[in-house]
């Protein structure tokens, strides 16, 4: 009974560990994610993208709400930044769901746009197409 306890405690350790491991590999792969996107390179993006679904077997849905860029989602990052490129590649990769959810500030993207102004804006367009 007591092989079994200490298998088992030191079976949970080892998960935990290397979840935190894991989780710290895809935070370093998402670094300059927000730089990226400000800089409007589709490209780049693109690639960063494809590698972290490649090595983590992630989309951008299973990762898109847990990066924050000076406290704004990629999308709102990129409307900020008039990143178009960028932005249309991230508007069409998300499901059209998350798109019409609420975000960490409870706001919807359509209405966080036209709170800001940005209605006019190419990628505005592009959303509204999308949604």
């Amino acid at each position: 009974m007591l092989k079994i306890a200490k298998f088992s405690v030191a079976t949970i350790a080892a998960s935990l560990l290397l979840s935190a491991t894991a989780q710290a590999a895809v935070e370093d792969a998402l670094q300059n994610i927000c730089t990226i996107v400000k800089a409007d390179d589709k490209g780049e993006l693109r690639k960063k993208m494809k590698d972290v679904e490649t090595d983590y077997r992630l989309k951008l849905q299973d990762y898109y709400t847990g990066i924050s860029c000076d406290g704004n989602s990629l999308i709102r990052t990129a409307f900020i930044a008039g990143a178009v490129e960028t932005g249309t590649l991230l508007v069409k990769k998300m499901p059209k769901s998350q798109l019409n959810a609420p975000e960490a500030d409870g706001q919807t993207l359509r209405a966080w746009v036209s709170d800001k102004g940005l209605i006019a804006s190419p990628l505005a367009n592009v959303l509204n197409e999308r949604i």
